[in-house]
This record gives C-alpha cells, structure tokens and sequence, in this order.
C-alpha cells in the first residue's frame, strides 16, 4: 500500500546526509503509475525493506549534519527505505541523542550522574543556558564530564573532562575543548610497573592506531595461535579457562561459544556489546580507546570459533574517541589482511563493522542490541528463544562484551589452564575494576579475582586527602550499596553475592562525608525512570513510581513509603522482562538496609 506522508520536504542538506548512507534513489516502492483498474503498480518495496538495518545510521548521519531530525528528513528517509515514517519516528524519539524538535548546531551535554555528583559536578537546576543534562558519560576516573556535540559536514564530537562550570558556560557560548586527556589517565597501572598486566598491558605502551605498533607488541599472536587449534580447539581453551561474562550476567563464555557454534541454522552473526551506560563504567572505553585492536583481534578469534562471518561492534554513542580509534583500528585490519576473505590463509572470511547507539542505556542488554541493529526501537525481547539460536535478524548470535573478548587473547596464547589458577574456585582469572569516587588515584585496575574491597582502594592510593569513607557503591546503580565495615569484602562474584551485593560490570565508586546519600538515591530513581524502554508495566510504571516514592522520602520519612518501595521493588524484580527493571530498586534497598538512609 502507499506511504502517507505529510508535506514536510527535506532539505538539501538532509537529503545529502541520507544518500550518504542509502545512496540516491533509483526506486521507491511508491508512487509508481497507475493501471487500468487504478492500483498503483510498485516494484521493489522488498528489496527497500531489506535495508532496515540501515535506519539508525542513516538517523545518525542527518543528526550529524543538521542537529535534529525533521518531518521532513523522516519523509524522505520512509520513501527510501518503504518504512512508515510514524515507524521511523518511533525509532528516532527512543533515543537520548536524537532530537525531533529544531535545536541548535551545538550540544552540550553536561553529565549529572553519580560520579560527577559526587566529585561536585552540576546537578540539573545549576546547568547554564544552553546546556543539557546528560546520564554518565563514561569518563568517571575524571568527573565531572561534559560531551560537546556540534552539526556539521563534518560533524564534530568531543569530550572534556575534567569541566569545570567557567568551562562549561564557554563551552555553551561557542568555545570548543582542548584535546582530550590521554588514556593512560585511566590506567594508574600503567604508569608504574606494567609488566604483570595482561589486559592493559599494552596501553600507553601502543601506539593505538598503529597496526605495525601493535604487530610488535604480540598483536595478532592470539588468532595465529587459534587458527592453529582450530574452531572446536578454541572453545574447548575457554571451556576450561573457565571465563563469564564480565558485563555483569556472568554466563560461562565457553557454554556461549559451543552453543552459537553447534546452530546448523546460518549465517551465524558475533556482537561486540561495547553500549557501555552504567553509571560508574568506563572499562571498556579504557580498552577501546588504548588499545583497540586487541578488541578487533578478539572478535576474530570469537567469530572464527562460533562460524559467525559478520561482526558488529555496537558501540556507545557518546564515545567520540572509541569510536575513531575502533574504526581506524578495523580499516587497518582489513588493509592488512586480518579482516576480509581467506584470513592468513585459513580460508575463514569475516567482516566487522561498527553501529553506532545514540543514547539508550537499555540497549546494553543483549536483545535490545538486536532490534536497535535491525532498525527498530531498542526494546528487549522475550527469551526463549535465547540469543545463540534466535539473534539478530533471527539467526544464532553471540553476543560478549569488550572486556570479556579481550580475555581471550590470553587464553588461547597461555592456554585455558593457565587462566583458570588465577582467581577463586568460582571467580576464575582476571577482572577490570573502575574505581572512582573519592580516591587518590581514580581508574582502571587490573586484579586478579578474589583482592578485597580495602586492597582494592590501597591500589588507587587509598582515600584522597580530607575525605573520611561514607559508602562505596558496587556494579553501579544497578548493583548495591556497602558500608566501610564490608572493606575486607573479597571481590569475587560468590563473596558479592553472599553479602546481599554485586560486582555487576566492575564499579567501585567511593563516596565521601561529602555526599548527599539522599540526593544519590533519588539521581538513581531518576536515571531508571528515564533510562525504562516502556515496553512492560512493571518496569515502565514501576520506576516512575520508585522515583515518587523517593523523592517523598527525601522530604520526610514515612515508614510506609519504606514498605511501599519494598514491595515495589519484588514487582519490578519478579516481572519485569529484563534486568533494567529486575535491578532498578537493588541500589536503593542497598542503601536503606546497610547504610540506613531514611531510617525513620
């Protein structure tokens, strides 16, 4: 049938920006004449919606050119791809970067969410004109955080950090932020004595854009060496490595592999998960920034052992510099022969490619990765079927985050043995902390699993000079509060576990005597409520609600909007489809339980 569109035309800039990503229209699957019984005649609507998958780049390119998406770019965008444009609409208002309403060429997104709170950021009433609020932008180790988007051909993306409030009132009136500080900021390790670090151990040692650079520091040793195994050799290695996931789930990586491996459905397709939102994360942008082609090797090896000859690497929009880096990083690979057809003659073909989120922490969760690359609103779904055997375009997928690829490497070189004497009996091998807050040396370590919380902050230079410990916040907001009586806490998933807690993605936020716990509690309640896909009530009307009960409780205790969050917490928990509203409440029961906020 027709596509009803209204009158809205785009403009020359908009169109440019849409044939960069879907070409010039040579057809639409409307418009075409009509036959002798009046019914238009269209030929290649099909073949149109074939390209779907090519909806949020092609979002993101007018974004990038124009600053907003208009009635009329969505017009046009409907008649290339035979999408509705109420579809399209849809898909672009999901999103937290995206803008349906004119706004100026210049954004400034400035960060209002844990860590910047804590380290004396802006909240949202102290923002200057022209400024936005932002959840975490992933640059912790530095808050507070400021990301500064300007349209253009091209368009311009960077971020400052530290920011100051004189800085970020210049930076609304036009001026634009010195280069970035460099990665080795993150990694406090790195500095000292590197020589014991495996996964960062290249960072600020590499070159992160040379490919020769990382050739002579063991690059590419990995896939040689699993090429050498072969596919089932690989996957029995990281079987008995006994690696998880490190995005917070924790499902054996092995199990992961042999399942997606063993599909007799194909094509089969691997996924990168580098949506890196929680707040108190930025691990992976430590990874991908300082040494990216290691996460492009890993992908390699990840693809050749499950049969997957297409990657992606869905990748946080709010990571300008990851962004290039990864890119640059896939381009050199490809011109060296690493990507591509008949890989160092192995006769395994893959191709990887980065798809760019635009600002929805729900995309984090797995399925959601798989609508937001098909072209649809990042919304989860239900399971079963699970992802290893109906993925992304309906075909078994593997999906792992950057950290836990990386592990790899050292697995199929070392052997599988090898990573697993590191570690506890249930928390195997090695693990990124963030560390953040109120310490000396804020960053990323590397540790083996099982150091407590107190070496853990000795690490990072202990307590920073006048700040007494209030609480540490452990996986993020979607993990847990605990006390300065849990410091001798073991960092393993079952010790976490057993006190009531998580290690989710690895935060490791300390917060000072200077912290409002309240006014964290209620950003938490804030950042599920806004962060929520809608999709299931428990979650959609739970987290609004969590959010008004909390901000009742920051003005006056009432021990029944104690019990009332309670229980609305097991709701969330027990029905909600996925963990954004299983995990919701977890930080602020924490918070009521061990440190007594709101203690009537």
């Amino acid at each position: 049938m027709d596509l009803k569109v209204n009158s809205s035309v785009a403009t020359p800039d908009e169109r440019d920006a849409v044939n960069s990503v879907l070409g010039k229209p040579t057809q639409y699957s409307q418009g075409g004449i009509r036959n002798e019984q009046d019914l238009r005649i269209s030929r290649a609507g099909e073949a149109l919606r074939n390209l779907r998958h090519m909806l949020l780049p092609t979002l993101h390119a007018v974004n990038d050119r124009v600053g907003w998406i208009s009635r009329g770019s969505i017009n046009y965008i409907a008649q290339q791809l035979d999408v509705a444009p109420a579809e399209i609409y849809g898909v672009a208002s999901f999103y937290a970067l995206f803008s349906m309403t004119e706004r100026p060429k210049r954004q400034v997104h400035v960060c209002i969410d844990l860590a910047c709170r804590a380290m004396g950021g802006l909240r949202e009433d102290q923002l200057p004109l022209g400024t936005h609020p932002s959840p975490c932008l992933g640059t912790c180790e530095r808050a507070p955080a400021v990301l500064v988007i300007e349209a253009g051909d091209p368009a311009r993306h960077e971020v400052l950090a530290p920011a100051t409030p004189v800085e970020i009132s210049a930076l609304a009136k036009g001026a634009w932020p010195d280069a970035e500080a460099t990665v080795m900021s993150a990694t406090p390790q790195a500095i000292g004595d590197s020589t014991k670090l495996v996964l960062l151990g290249r960072i600020g040692k590499v070159d992160p854009l040379s490919i020769t650079d990382y050739q002579e520091h063991g690059g590419f040793d990995a896939l040689r060496k699993a090429i050498q195994l072969g596919a089932t050799g690989v996957i029995d290695e990281v079987n008995a490595s006994g690696l998880v996931g490190r995005g917070g789930a924790a499902f054996p990586t092995g199990r992961k592999w042999g399942a997606v491996a063993g599909q007799p459905v194909f094509p089969h397709y691997a996924i990168c998960n580098a949506d890196e939102s929680e707040p108190g994360t930025f691990k992976d942008r430590v990874i991908m920034e300082g040494d990216p082609f290691a996460l492009v090797e890993a992908m390699i090896i990840a693809s050749f052992a499950t049969g997957c000859e297409q990657g992606f690497i869905y990748l946080r929009g709010e990571y300008p510099r990851a962004i290039r880096n990864v890119q640059n990083a896939i381009d050199e690979s490809t011109k060296h022969g690493f990507l591509g057809d008949n890989i160092l003659g192995s006769g395994f073909n893959f191709a990887l490619s980065i798809v760019r989120g635009a600002g929805a922490y729900i995309c984090g969760e797995e399925t959601a990765i798989f609508n937001s690359i098909e072209g649809y609103r990042g919304e989860p779904r239900n399971k079963p079927p699970f992802p290893v055997e109906v993925g992304v375009f309906g075909k078994p997928t593997l999906v792992n985050n950057v950290e836990t690829l990386v592990n790899v490497l050292s697995i199929v070189k070392d052997g599988g043995a090898a990573y697993a004497a590191l570690g506890t009996d249930g928390s195997k091998g090695r693990k990124l902390f963030c560390l953040s807050g109120a310490v000396a040396k804020p960053g990323i370590y590397e540790v083996e699993f099982g150091i407590t919380l107190r070496q853990l902050i000795d690490l990072g230079g202990g307590m920073r000079s006048g700040s007494t410990m209030q609480a540490i916040l452990l996986g993020g907001a979607a993990g847990g509060f605990v006390g300065p009586n849990d410091l001798d806490l073991p960092l393993t998933m079952e010790a976490t576990r057993a006190a009531g807690s998580s290690l989710g993605s690895g935060v490791v936020m300390v917060l000072d005597q200077s912290v409002d716990m309240v006014d964290q509690l209620r950003r938490i309640a804030a950042f599920f409520r806004d962060e929520s896909c809608g999709q299931c009530v428990p979650c959609r009307v739970g987290t609004v609600r969590q959010e008004e009960i909390v901000s009742r409780l920051a003005k006056g205790v009432q021990s029944h909007d104690i019990e009332l969050l309670r229980e609305l917490g097991t709701v969330m928990r027990d029905a909600s489809i996925c963990g954004l509203g299983q995990t919701a409440n977890s930080a602020i029961d924490s918070a009521i339980n061990k440190l007594k906020v709101f203690a009537v």
